[in-house]
């Protein structure tokens, strides 16, 4: 089983991000599901999703204590809270910034989600909706396949900029 923990806060697409995962594994033949920690929240407030990923049926549905990767859509959030807890000795992480960063012991990527959002104005109640984009990047490390992506987010959100941000997470995600 392939564990995601999403860290973003509340009104950059994180847990809708978590249902477009699993569809996208789910249009890949796997099994998934998604689930959502809620706190008393507002906009900006930060917000942890869960997905499972396996190829025999998911019926564990409570937090995901040990992930095998943990996305940060927020680096702010990396000074206020332990996105790295738990995380899987030689864990992946995904982390919307432009630029990289070393986090020892584990193997890290990074994509410029943000930038790509604004690109495409991306763009709900004046915040940057970063969903579409990190499926890309995801797909790019091979989590979902492109073509699952697709689907997924054309299920979804039919607007066809939702398309060209995961393609561009896509081609531009640094290793």
């Amino acid at each position: 089983m392939f564990e995601i923990r999403i860290h973003s806060r509340g009104g950059q697409g994180g847990v809708t991000a978590s249902r477009l995962v699993a569809l996208a594994a789910i249009h890949d033949g796997k099994y998934a599901t998604a689930c959502v920690f809620y706190s008393p929240q507002r906009r900006g407030a930060p917000v942890i999703s869960f997905v499972r990923i396996d190829d025999f049926p998911v019926r564990i549905y409570s937090h995901i204590q040990n992930p095998d990767l943990v996305v940060i859509l927020d680096k702010g959030l990396l000074e206020t809270v332990d996105v790295f807890q738990k995380l899987k000795k030689g864990g992946k992480i995904l982390i919307n910034s432009s630029e990289g960063k070393i986090f020892p012991g584990f193997s890290s990527s990074h994509a410029d989600l943000t930038q790509i959002a604004h690109r495409e104005r991306l763009v709900v109640a004046g915040y940057l909706i970063l969903n579409t984009p990190l499926l890309g990047a995801l797909a790019r490390m091979g989590v979902v396949s492109l073509d699952s992506a697709r689907k997924a987010i054309r299920e979804m959100f039919p607007d066809p900029r939702n398309i060209r941000a995961a393609e561009a997470a896509y081609r531009e995600m640094s290793p």
